[in-house]
């Protein structure tokens, strides 16, 4: 059985997200959470690399292009009553 892929919470991703018509941001770094702005939602990521290494990075769900997963952290077992957030 293959373990479901989600992103978890301590993991090191490099996302590769839009910036300019003719430009890509890659950011490096661990996985702190989903963040809302807004109605724009996003993945927030505390750079490991470059001049702002240690600052989190909030990258608009909509302009990622793709998250390659470094290195994957244990998933936590889920409290029964938390509150799960769905997209369709």
């Amino acid at each position: 059985m293959t373990e479901e892929i989600s992103l978890t919470l301590g993991s090191r991703y490099r996302i590769l997200s839009l910036g300019s018509r003719d430009e890509m941001i890659e950011s490096v770094g661990t996985f702190k959470g989903i963040v809302s702005v807004g109605t724009v939602d996003g993945v927030a990521l505390e750079l490991t690399d470059g001049p702002f290494k240690g600052k989190v990075r909030v990258i608009p769900s909509h302009v990622v292009l793709a998250i390659d997963i470094l290195e994957a952290a244990k998933k936590e077992e889920e409290a029964e009553d938390e509150v799960h957030m769905h997209y369709g």
